[in-house]
This record gives C-alpha cells, sequence and structure tokens, in this order.
C-alpha cells in the first residue's frame, strides 16, 4: 500500500477563547502546489507555524510520509523534508548571500544527502540558481531588495533539499515587477523537482497568498479556510465561483 505523502487531520489550535485553528483537515499528494487562502485572521500562519512545529496543536494528527510529526521540533521536521519561508524575511544581514545559503547547507539533512555534491558552495550556488539570484552570490543580504530578500528564504529553504515546500505569503510587500520575478522562480523550482538531485517524485508545495492573481497561475488546487476552517477545496477556477469564497471576502450581498 502506497504510503500518503502529507496529510493533516483534525487539527485544532486554541489561544484562551479563540480557536485559530478548528479540526483542520487536508492532504497534499507529490509533486502539487496546493495554495492555501483566506481572509485576513482566518488561521493560514498559525496553521503553518503548528506543521512548522514552532506552535503546538490541542489536538490533531500530521503526518509525513506516514510518520507522525506532530510535536516534533522545527529543526526535526525539516530533517525530515519538510522546509518553508515565513512572512519576515530575517537573513544574516552582513554576510554575503552565498553564505546564507551554506549555513542552510550544513542541516544535517542536507549533509547526508550530499552525495550528490562535493562541495557546499556548490551546492548553495544550485539553490541560489533555482531561486533566480544566483547574479547576487556575493552581495551581503543588507544590500538585497524585498524581492530579492523573499527569493533568498526560497533558496535557504530548499538548500536542505525539501520534498515538501511550505512558502508562507512568499508575495507580502512585493511590487508587480517582483511579484512576477519570484514567481517565475517559483514555476522554474516546480518544475524542476525534487531540488539537488534527478527524481521521478516531485516535491509538494503549499502556498499561503493574498494575491490571488498570482498564486492562481501556479497552484494545482486551493484549500479556502475562514475563521479557522475549511469552507472550500477545488480548482482556482472552483474556487473563484464559489458562493462561499466570495462571501468570505466581500461578505454577504448587500449587507
Amino acid at each position: 500500500m502506497k504510503k500518503e505523502f502529507f496529510q493533516v487531520e483534525g487539527l485544532t489550535k486554541k489561544f484562551g477563547g479563540l480557536t485559530a485553528v478548528d479540526h483542520v483537515s487536508f492532504a497534499v499528494h507529490r509533486d502539487e502546489v496546493v495554495g492555501l487562502i483566506g481572509p485576513n485572521g482566518a488561521g493560514k500562519s498559525t496553521l503553518v507555524k503548528i506543521i512548522m512545529g514552532i506552535l503546538k496543536p490541542d489536538s490533531g494528527s500530521i503526518r509525513f510520509q506516514g510518520k507522525e510529526i506532530r510535536g516534533k521540533n522545527p529543526w526535526d521536521i525539516v530533517n525530515m523534508g519538510i522546509a518553508g519561508t515565513f512572512q519576515n524575511t530575517r537573513p544574516f544581514r552582513r554576510m554575503p548571500i552565498i553564505a546564507n545559503v551554506m549555513v542552510a547547507c550544513l542541516a544535517p539533512r542536507g549533509r547526508r544527502r550530499g552525495e550528490w555534491v562535493k562541495r557546499v558552495e556548490a551546492k548553495a550556488k544550485d539553490a541560489l540558481e533555482f531561486a533566480g539570484i544566483s547574479d547576487l552570490a556575493l552581495e551581503p543580504a543588507a544590500h538585497l531588495s524585498h524581492g530579492d530578500l523573499k527569493r533568498l528564504e526560497i533558496a535557504r529553504a530548499i538548500a536542505t533539499e525539501p520534498e515538501l515546500l511550505i512558502l508562507d505569503e512568499p508575495f507580502g510587500g512585493l511590487n508587480p515587477v517582483e511579484t512576477e520575478l519570484l514567481a517565475k522562480s517559483i514555476r522554474r523550482l516546480h518544475r524542476g523537482g525534487r531540488f539537488g538531485r534527478l527524481h521521478s517524485e516531485g516535491m509538494g508545495m503549499i502556498i499561503i497568498e493574498h494575491k490571488l492573481s498570482e498564486l492562481m497561475k501556479i497552484v494545482d488546487r486551493v484549500i479556502v479556510l475562514h475563521f479557522g476552517q475549511i469552507i472550500a477545496t477545488g480548482t482556482p477556477q472552483e474556487i473563484v465561483e464559489n458562493p462561499a469564497v466570495i462571501e468570505a471576502y466581500l461578505g454577504k450581498e448587500g449587507a
């Protein structure tokens, strides 16, 4: 029997009297790009932090390749093959961006899967190439634009050779040109499959984003959260035509 790739079941997280994530269940398949959307306060970022081990859920299950990861430390989750980026970029600002990525290459997962490359520097260069900023390899991170910092975060994430990549608002704060450049980097990464070595099974992605026009060009399927609950799942076209989704974003007609 084939193992499930990634599956969340009944995930719940409360902060006092507020239920931020309310019995959420969904699955992501290999080589699938899933968009996670919803109005402000829907629980998207909280859900990502739970998956990445930053927050502990009150109940529910998170399984990756058949193994339970709920309650594990963030570094253990990364070494199992899940990597993510977050809304706020936090590079080593005085270091060249290639050095920022080389730090990620030294993660245990990267070292034990490093037979395809002899030098950490070469692996870091490949990650920057995937992210589309290899020409800036020697620039200090402090000199990068906001858009290039977002791509640096992606390079650092993929340097750990993830099988599931989670991007939390990658287009946030970017102008149209930066947004398109980053979207191209994400599409390139997905087309390239798993980073680091050729493999018949691709990389899964979860992308949380408010800029829906760009997101819908990238994803295969969309999950909609509202008040911590999933209210719709479907293709991009199905989601933009879904009355419950329209109401969640715009409110009831005439209200």
